[in-house]
């Protein structure tokens, strides 16, 4: 496990290291993931349209002939969610709110009676022998979720904290429908909150997908290697696509002796510890500050300088702060 999430650090410094990217290219990585995320996730429920179709639909507005309206709606409706997590990407926390909405923004047109608003009745999920959260404990147990979620993103690796943001949502399935859509949602943003890029789930992985989720109310380990392979597998797609599109690292490349650091004088890491030679003692909210990144993001960058032996933490957690070892 450890492995394949040091592959996926590995890729993900390569993806930094392309940045920034011209603002044409982010926007249109923005709708080539909006289309393959719709598409493929939608399929892993049944939906009817092909990957073209959905394009159609989410871009040109048109429905299909002979497709049922309730796979257009579920096409549309997705779309609408994948837009709103690029604001809950930006959120400090996230909140029980946030959920609600977005499985508003995925439900309104399919059933506006219920959409955006948990389950007062019990549900089944076919093929599996094990229950999901009861009606009367719903609210409760996604309270729970939310603050698990808000205080484990800065802890976890986030390929793992990702599996397991799956897991949690979709073991309490909190909504009469949309929860497995909802929970791969769920999953990207934790991805996305930590600066990784979108992980796609093909439905040809339908039958593997099922069978190590159903596993993991028991043992999540198969689970949590899934998502690592369709991370790592989705990395490499969008490194090919960006090489074949003339994108590159910009200065130095992947250290041979030490593949969990990019090279190069812009990377954050090496910024991270130019700001600790000229200010030493800094704390991680003060880092972040004076690097204009996120908390969460810092944090993870730290925790790797300090695991790799470049910088310490010297002093009481509240008043220390980070040296050059």
């Amino acid at each position: 496990m450890e492995t394949k999430y040091k592959i996926a650090e590995i890729n993900n410094r390569k993806l930094l290291a392309m940045r920034p990217l011209a603002l044409e290219t982010l926007k249109s990585l923005r709708n080539y993931y909006r289309l393959g995320l719709t598409f493929s996730s939608n399929a892993l429920e049944g939906n009817s349209l092909t990957e073209s179709e959905t394009k159609v639909v989410i871009e040109d507005g048109l429905t299909i002939e002979g497709k049922p309206l309730r796979d257009v709606y579920e096409a549309v409706g997705h779309a609408r969610a994948y837009d709103y997590l690029f604001q809950l990407a930006t959120n400090k926390t996230l909140e029980e709110q946030d959920v609600l909405e977005l499985h508003r923004l995925f439900y309104q047109q399919i059933d506006p009676e219920h959409a955006g608003k948990f389950r007062q009745v019990a549900v089944f999920i076919s093929g599996s022998k094990y229950p999901v959260t009861p009606p009367q404990k719903v609210a409760s147990e996604m309270k729970k979720f939310v603050n698990w979620f808000n205080k484990q993103e800065t802890k976890l690796h986030p390929v793992e904290f990702a599996a397991l943001t799956h897991k949690k949502f979709v073991f309490i399935h909190p909504f009469i429908d949309g929860n497995g859509r909802l929970s791969r949602l769920l999953m990207n943003l934790a991805l996305l909150r930590n600066e990784y890029s979108i992980a796609l789930i093909p439905a040809v992985l339908r039958h593997e997908y099922i069978a190590s989720l159903e596993m993991a109310h028991v043992d999540d380990v198969s689970f949590k290697e899934f998502i690592a392979d369709r991370v790592i597998a989705t990395q490499m797609d969008l490194l090919r696509l960006l090489n074949n599109g003339g994108v590159n690292i910009q200065i130095g490349g992947v250290n041979d002796n030490d593949k969990s650091i990019i090279g190069g004088v812009n990377t954050l890491e090496n910024k991270m510890i130019q700001t600790i030679q000229s200010m030493p003692g800094l704390n991680a909210p003060a880092l972040a500050n004076a690097l204009n990144k996120s908390l969460r993001t810092t944090q993870r960058f730290l925790k790797l300088l300090v695991d790799n032996g470049k910088i310490e933490f010297r002093g009481a957690a509240k008043n220390g702060g980070y040296y050059i070892r």
